[in-house]
């Protein structure tokens, strides 16, 4: 099994179905004592503004409010640069613990030894 996992989320309230699965995915992954990193890109990029999970909703699914709680405290949540510059987002903009970082970083992460990548 891989020690780490790179989950990239492109989906935001647009698919809340897909999105739900990579934040849950990912918790469990950090409950599992494995080392997450999970990427914010596309539409998902708006969880990185406080306040804005607690918008998302989705009957069944865990509360992504807490599972995004779960990932700053276990984990590393990372917010694409070019998909923050797109919606004006800069660091002073984010929830503290999200660092904006861009495609070279994720490449590095994604290309680690004994680290599997998922795209949701």
């Amino acid at each position: 099994m891989a020690k780490k996992l790179v989950i990239k989320v492109t989906a935001g309230a647009d698919a809340p179905e897909r999105c739900s699965q990579a934040f849950t995915v990912a918790a469990v992954a950090v409950a599992s004592g494995v080392e997450v990193s999970l990427w914010l890109t596309g539409e998902s990029s708006w969880f990185a503004v406080p306040g804005r999970a607690a918008e998302f909703e989705l009957p069944h699914a865990a509360p992504l409010p807490d599972l995004l709680d779960s990932l700053l405290a276990g984990g590393r949540v990372t917010l694409c640069t070019q998909c923050a510059a797109r919606r004006d987002l800069t660091e002073k903009d984010v929830i503290d613990g999200v660092r904006i970082a861009g495609a070279q970083v994720f490449v590095q992460e994604a290309l680690a030894d004994d680290t599997q990548a998922l795209v949701y």
